[in-house]
C-alpha cells in the first residue's frame, strides 16, 4: 500500500480489497511452497492438499481480475506479479498432470503458460535492478519449455529457445552472474532434445511434421471377437533413467520421454479454465480415458527406487498390472560364482552419487561381494506377488531372462539387444534404438534402414501398413499353441498389447535385417521366450517386413530367406 499520510484517505472498501489479496496472495505461497514436503510416491495423501491449493489460486486468480484497478492504484500490483501467479497455477497444473498421468492437463499448463507469453506479463522485469526476478523469467521459460515437449509442440519450443537464448544473454550481460554456464546448459539440452529423433518426416514444402506417439483411437490392434486374453489392466508404472551421457532435459532422458508416450492417450482438452483437477463429474469423463500412473525416476539411488516400487505394489487394484521400464547402464558380475542364483549376472545400475567413468565405478571392490548400487533380477522377486511386466533397455539387460516366476502370477520381461552392430552409426545418445521401437516403430524401421528423411505421404502409407502387421502379430499371438500364458494375460490391456505386438516386430526386424544378423545379442530376447517360429520368426510376419522394405526400397538391407539360414 502507498506509504505515508495519503494512507488515511483511502476508502474503506478499497483498504479491504488490498487486505484480502495480500491475505489469499500469503496463503497461495505457503500452500504452493508445501506442495514440496509432500512426499512423491503413493497416490492418496496429496489429492485433498492440491484440491486446496488449487481453490486458493482459483480466487486469487479471479480476485486479481475483478479489483484490477484498485490493485494497481492502492497497492502498486506489476505486471510480473500477475505472471508469477499466472506461473504458479501452469506449474499447478504440470504437475497434477505428473501426479495423475492425465495428459488433458499438459492442456491446461500449457494455456496458463502461453497467456503469460501472449500479454508479455514479464516484459518489465529486464527494466529492475533485480537479478532474482529475471531468473523468475528464465525459470518460467524452462518450464514452459517442458510442457511444449510433452505436447509435441515443437514449433513452440524453437520459438521459446530462442527467446530464453535472448534473455539468459541478456541477464549475462547486466549481472556478470556465476550461473551463466548452467543456463546455457540448459540450452544446450532442449536443442539435443529436439533434435533426438534420427528421421525426419518431412511435408511437400520440407517443413518438418510433428508425430505424436501417444496411444490414439486407431492406435493398438483390436481384439478379435473370440480372442481369449486375460482382463488385467495396467494401473501403474515406474519410468526409471539411468544411462550415462543420454540426452535429457530437466530430468527426464530421452528414453524416459519416449516410454511416457507410449504410456498415454493422446490429451483432449478441458472443458474450463481454473476447474479443480479430478472434480468433473465422472458423466462427463469419456469412456475409457484413463491412463495408467506412472513415477518418472531420473538416477534414483537403489533406496528410492525401492521405495516408489514398494509404494506402487502397495497400492497397485485387483486385477491390475505393474510395469516397470528401466534404462540404464548395465553392471556385469565382477567374478565367477559358484552358484547361479539371481543375483550372480549382474542387473542395472543405480545412482550411487559417486563418480562414474565410462560406466565404470570409480572403486573396485572385493570380488567376493555383489554389486550395491546394482538393481539386480533378485531385488524384484518380492513384487511377482502381483501381476508384473518388465521392460529392460540395457547392455545387461540378459540379466533378466534369470528370472523365476516363484507365485506363478502373470511375469513378462522385454530385454533390448545387449549390443548393436557396429555398421550401424551409434545413435546412443540420442536414445536408444529399442525403446525407439517401443515408442515410434515405423521411425526405428527406416533408422536401421539407412533411411533419415521420408515424405509425408509415404510415412502415411507406411504407418497403415504398420497398422496391418500390428493386427497379425496380434492374431500370431492368440493363436499361437506354445505360448506362455503371460503373454496372453496381459493381452487384454491396449498398453501392454501395443508394446507386446511393438516387441514381436522390432524382434522379427532385427532377426532379418543383415547388419544384425552377425551376432545373437544383437537381438531382443523375452523371459518367458516365445515361441520363436509362431512370433518372431514366423514366415507370414517375415513377409510383411519385406513388404514394408519394399515399400521403402530398401529390401536390400533384408535377408530374403531367412529361415533357410538356420
Amino acid at each position: 500500500m502507498s506509504s505515508g499520510g495519503a494512507e488515511d484517505d483511502i476508502p474503506q472498501a478499497e483498504r479491504k480489497t488490498v487486505t484480502d489479496f495480500c491475505y489469499l496472495l500469503d496463503k497461495s505461497k505457503q500452500l504452493f511452497n508445501g506442495l514440496r514436503d509432500l512426499p512423491q510416491y503413493g497416490q492418496k495423501q496429496w489429492q485433498s492438499y492440491f484440491g486446496r491449493t488449487f481453490d486458493v489460486y482459483t480466487k486469487l486468480w479471479k480476485f486479481q481480475q475483478q479489483h484490477r484497478q484498485v490493485l494497481d492504484n492502492r497497492y502498486g500490483l506489476k505486471r510480473w506479479q500477475i505472471g508469477e501467479i499466472a506461473s504458479k497455477i501452469g506449474q499447478l497444473y504440470y504437475h497434477y498432470y505428473l501426479r495423475t498421468s492425465e495428459t488433458s492437463y499438459l492442456n491446461e499448463a500449457f494455456s496458463f503458460y502461453s497467456a503469460i507469453r501472449q500479454r508479455s506479463y514479464y516484459s518489465q522485469v529486464n527494466k529492475e535492478d533485480r537479478p532474482e526476478l529475471v531468473v523468475k523469467k528464465l525459470r518460467y521459460y524452462a518450464r514452459f519449455i517442458v510442457v511444449c515437449l510433452l505436447l509435441n509442440k515443437m514449433d513452440v519450443v524453437k520459438d521459446l529457445v530462442k527467446e530464453l537464448s535472448d534473455e539468459i544473454e541478456d541477464y549475462t550481460h547486466r549481472f556478470n552472474t556465476e550461473d551463466q554456464v548452467e543456463w546455457n546448459l540448459v540450452l544446450q539440452e532442449v536443442a539435443a532434445f529436439i533434435e533426438a529423433d534420427p528421421v525426419m518426416v518431412l511435408n511437400d514444402d520440407n517443413t518438418i511434421v510433428i508425430t505424436s506417439n501417444r496411444l490414439s483411437e486407431t492406435g493398438a490392434p483390436l481384439l478379435e471377437q473370440g480372442m481369449i486374453v486375460g482382463q488385467l489392466a495396467l494401473a501403474d508404472a515406474l519410468i526409471i533413467g539411468n544411462c550415462n551421457n543420454q540426452v535429457k532435459f530437466s530430468e527426464l532422458t530421452i528414453d524416459m520421454f519416449r516410454m511416457l508416450q507410449a504410456l498415454e492417450r493422446e490429451p483432449m482438452n478441458l472443458a474450463s479454465q481454473m476447474n479443480k483437477p479430478g472434480m468433473q463429474e465422472s458423466a462427463e469423463k469419456p469412456a475409457r480415458r484413463e491412463n495408467p500412473h506412472k513415477y518418472l525416476l531420473y538416477k534414483p539411488t537403489f533406496s528410492q527406487l525401492y521405495t516408489f516400487l514398494a509404494a506402487s505394489f502397495k497400492e497397485l487394484p485387483a486385477n491390475s498390472v505393474l510395469l516397470i521400464y528401466l534404462s540404464a547402464t548395465g553392471v556385469f558380475p565382477s567374478g565367477r560364482s559358484d552358484s547361479e542364483g539371481p543375483y550372480d549376472f549382474g542387473g542395472v545400475l543405480t545412482n550411487s552419487n559417486r563418480d562414474i567413468i565410462n560406466g565404470d565405478a570409480l572403486h573396485k571392490r572385493n570380488q567376493a561381494y555383489k554389486e550395491m548400487h546394482c538393481l539386480h533380477p533378485g531385488d524384484l522377486y518380492p513384487f511377482t506377488r502381483k501381476p508384473l511386466f518388465i521392460i529392460v533397455d540395457s547392455s545387461n539387460s540378459v540379466a533378466y531372462k534369470n528370472f523365476t516366476n516363484l507365485f506363478g502370477q502373470p511375469l513378462v520381461c522385454l530385454l533390448s539387444p545387449t549390443a548393436y552392430p557396429k555398421a550401424l552409426q551409434d545413435q546412443s545418445q540420442r536414445g536408444s534404438l529399442f525403446t525407439l521401437f517401443l515408442n515410434n516403430p515405423l521411425m526405428a524401421f527406416l533408422f536401421v534402414s539407412g533411411l533419415s528423411s521420408m515424405r509425408r505421404g509415404l510415412w502415411e502409407k507406411c504407418q497403415d501398413y504398420l497398422r496391418k502387421i500390428n493386427r497379425d502379430i496380434a492374431q500370431l499371438l492368440t493363436h499361437s499353441r506354445s505360448i506362455d500364458q503371460s503373454f496372453l494375460q496381459f493381452f487384454g490391456d491396449e498398453f501392454l498389447r501395443l508394446l507386446l505386438t511393438r516387441f514381436i516386430f522390432c524382434s522379427a526386424t532385427m532377426r532379418m535385417h543383415k547388419i544384425f544378423r552377425q551376432e545373437t545379442r544383437n537381438y531382443p530376447e523375452s523371459y518367458p521366450q516365445l515361441p520363436r517360429d509362431e512370433t518372431v520368426e514366423n514366415p507370414h510376419l517375415q513377409k510383411h517386413i519385406l513388404e514394408l522394405a519394399s515399400i521403402l526400397d530398401v529390401r536390400n538391407v533384408f535377408l530374403e530367406n531367412t529361415l533357410d539360414d538356420y
